[in-house]
């Protein structure tokens, strides 16, 4: 039989975790001692499966957003009533007026808009190949032709032959920044100059999901063009990612406010109370945030160190997630982590042999990195 959880021992619990890791990385305490012996012991078969599949964050909502979560419980019978709140929210934080703002049930809605928008007159759209699939697979289902330009030999987005991919009749480009399954970036120069030459024309949708996880100098939001007033441009964000707030479903777009106009006209989603309560009270607190990076950091940095010294191929993360060459197929890889109760990312042709790993946390890291000297040294 379940226990009941009383409320303070719910937030409570919470916090005693936050405040555990707090004193990591102070020489001589016990955690870090306890760390380095943990290290050095070969780590137990976890009892359940650990996600590392799905890109998601394994730490689960902030404690602040646990709060609202709880208490929005009561307020389950009443429509979400939160998105001129959320709007003026992101605009003070994203320095854009509340215009230029869309809100929808995860940015997965959002991303479906923008394949909306490309189908309602006949043509195609160009997109990487590989990349996230829910705005292209969306288009290709309503009928809309799809020209998928394969990334370069090292695995990056390859602007020169998207452009020369573009046919007279291409009602959108979509750019995935940092790209899924690759966690590669594209140079915010070449990309700002790209999207201002192809928006002339035509849509251009930016998604930046992974956008607080990148640590890299050659990367740039694209919001700029957003304040900028910049047309035909779309460029989204997920509350799903960083703030651990997946299974509520609230993302955002940012667009010029007579394309934000056309969008907000055109969503067919609906926002629920809870994950509007979760996602405002989660994004004027940052703390947790700030941990969710430190700990990826640190989970990426145990996952390539490996796979440095055991010089395995991979592309260096600007995300939460890794995208390995095992050499083996990746259904075979995939089965035999789930005998380790590990899962890992779906098959991405035509990378066959490649795996994408989400970072879960770092001793599950550690217990990856274990399992995979076992099952391929």
């Amino acid at each position: 039989m379940k226990s009941r959880i009383s409320r303070r021992n719910f937030l409570l619990g919470s916090s005693t975790l936050l405040a555990a890791n707090a004193v990591q990385g102070i020489p001589g305490t016990p955690i870090n001692l306890m760390k380095s012996a943990f290290a050095q012991a070969s780590i137990p078969r976890p009892d359940k499966m650990i996600r590392m599949n799905a890109n998601e964050n394994p730490w689960g909502p902030s404690r602040v957003a646990l709060r609202a979560i709880y208490a929005a419980i009561e307020e389950a019978s009443l429509y979400s009533g939160l998105t001129n709140d959320m709007k003026q929210l992101m605009s003070e934080q994203q320095d854009v007026g509340p215009e230029h703002i869309s809100i929808g049930s995860g940015s997965g809605e959002l991303l479906k808009m923008g394949g909306l928008l490309a189908s309602m007159q006949e043509g195609s759209i160009v997109v990487p190949d590989p990349t996230f699939e829910d705005l292209p697979r969306y288009a290709e289902n309503a009928g809309t032709k799809v020209i998928r330009v394969p990334v370069t030999s090292d695995m990056q987005t390859d602007l020169d032959a998207m452009a020369s991919a573009i046919r007279s009749d291409t009602k959108l480009v979509y750019l995935c920044n940092p790209n899924n399954p690759i966690p590669s970036i594209i140079e915010k120069n070449a990309l700002r100059d790209f999207i201002l030459d192809v928006s002339r024309d035509r849509l251009v949708f930016i998604d930046e999901a992974y956008h607080e996880f990148v640590d890299n100098p050659d990367y740039s939001t694209m919001m700029g063009l957003i304040r900028e007033g910049r047309r035909n441009i779309i460029l989204t964000r997920t509350a799903s990612k960083i703030h651990g707030l997946a299974g509520l479903r609230v993302g955002f777009a940012y667009s010029h406010p007579d394309l934000a106009a056309e969008i907000n006209n055109k969503l067919t989603g609906q926002l629920n109370i809870i994950g509007m309560r979760a996602a405002y009270a989660s994004y004027k607190d940052d703390e947790h945030s700030k941990f969710v990076l430190r700990t990826t950091r640190e989970s990426l940095d145990i996952v390539e160190s490996y796979l440095r010294e055991a010089g395995i191929n991979h592309v260096k993360s600007n995300g939460n997630f890794s995208f390995i060459e095992t050499g083996h197929d990746i259904a075979e890889v995939q089965a035999r982590f789930r005998e380790e109760n590990i899962a890992i990312g779906r098959p991405f042709p035509p990378f066959r042999n490649w795996a994408r790993v989400s970072m879960a946390k770092p001793d599950e890291m550690r217990y990856f990195v274990q399992t995979y000297k076992k099952l391929y040294g």
